[in-house]
């Protein structure tokens, strides 16, 4: 009778260990794909002029001078078929020959649809995808680290469009106190992409939209 027991028992483990691996693919599952969404994106080298005329009167656009480069960009999808429920897009603009992203962003969009700044759960996201390593934080001298720039984060699926303008600033060598994207910058030096994070920090799937 001893056996029957153990023999249960393992089975009753199998059966366990069968259920938590279910569960943890199914919540590593994304509700869709990239696909889904038809993403549209654009990016293009803007005056103050023109980036004031794409955000609108209700939003003001960074002010650039001395050497200042205004990046407009542009992106949108076809609203899925279920919500975020919890979860957010992340948008980054990278300067891929040093990894580092704007600080300065003006955002044509609802203020509670879509913020500014970055977001501990991000800094895993070049484990999944190595070619977005920029988007978390960058190893600072021998010993630390810093989060530098930020992204947008969109928590509707019904924000599309999404119109910004992000700011590359010209500074010295000694005006660089913290790592940031300066300018000057040519747009194929720039990476924009799209991730989706879920409500339990899984990160779901990264999209490259341009560069």
């Amino acid at each position: 009778m001893r056996w029957r027991r153990a023999a249960s028992a393992a089975v009753a483990l199998v059966v366990v260990v069968a259920a938590v691996g279910g569960w943890r693919w199914w919540h590593q599952r994304p509700p869709y794909g990239p696909e889904a969404l038809h993403l549209r994106s654009s990016l293009e080298f803007v005056s103050y002029e023109q980036a004031q005329a794409a955000l609108g009167s209700a939003y003001q656009a960074p002010v650039a001078s001395g050497g200042d480069q205004l990046v407009l960009g542009r992106v949108s999808w076809q609203t899925p078929s279920a919500s975020l429920d919890g979860g957010y897009f992340a948008l980054f603009l990278i300067d891929k020959r040093t990894d580092l992203k704007p600080s300065v962003f003006a955002v044509a969009a609802p203020q509670e649809s879509v913020g500014l700044g970055s977001a501990g759960v991000e800094n895993r996201i070049a484990d999944h995808y190595p070619w977005l390593r920029g988007a978390g934080p960058l190893r600072v001298g021998g010993s630390g680290w810093y989060s530098g720039g930020s992204r947008l984060a969109i928590g509707d699926a019904d924000a599309s469009p999404v119109t910004f303008v992000a700011l590359f600033p010209h500074l010295e060598t000694h005006q660089r106190e913290f790592p940031m994207a300066t300018a000057p910058v040519t747009l194929p030096d720039l990476l924009l992409a799209l991730v989706y994070l879920g409500p339990d920090d899984q990160v779901f799937w990264a999209q490259r939209l341009q560069g």
